[in-house]
């Protein structure tokens, strides 16, 4: 299916400018992500490269603090939209799970720690987050049989841990 450039356009100012992923902006457009991407590489080869761009805007917006939470914002967009994947994928065994969540852990433990020195407080966020990677290897380790019900639980109460530690 064809696409107006006011679709094109509109799909570039929500990845740019509303500082959503590509994928979200694609799904805000209904546009398919693998046509999302194409465009976004097509423009890059014609100079406009919509990630200089994003970047641009996000540095020019705000300061140095600002600057992070939005990243770190982004991060956790992304991390949410990979856990629902993960969650919804039935093809996936419980081992593959528990290693795609450890990964997953592991750079969104990255990520909040190199933002710990702009931003004090994730510091609390990365404990809570340490234990909650523990738990994951734990049960992997130990009660693989868990994990499903481990990840029922899992994004809830994140968003508990998220509001208390605010």
């Amino acid at each position: 299916m064809a696409h107006s450039q006011a679709t094109k356009d509109d799909l570039r100012k929500k990845y740019i400018f509303d500082g959503l992923s590509l994928a979200m902006a694609a799904v805000m457009t209904e546009v398919s992500y693998p046509t999302a991407q194409r465009w976004k590489n097509v423009a890059a080869d014609a100079g406009d490269d919509w990630d200089k761009v994003k970047v641009a805007h996000s540095m020019a917006g705000g300061d140095l603090e600002d600057i992070s939470r939005q990243i770190l914002t982004d991060f956790i967009i992304q991390f949410k939209a990979t856990m629902e994947s993960i969650k919804a994928a039935d093809d996936i065994g419980p081992g593959q799970r528990v290693e795609m969540l450890t990964s997953l852990a592991d750079a969104y433990n990255k990520t909040v720690a190199s933002s710990r020195k702009l931003l004090p407080e994730t510091s609390k966020l990365a404990v809570a987050l340490q234990v909650l990677e523990l738990l994951a290897k734990y049960i992997q380790e130990h009660k693989p049989e868990l994990l499903i019900q481990f990840m029922d639980v899992l994004d809830p109460f994140g968003g508990l841990i998220a509001k208390e530690l605010k």
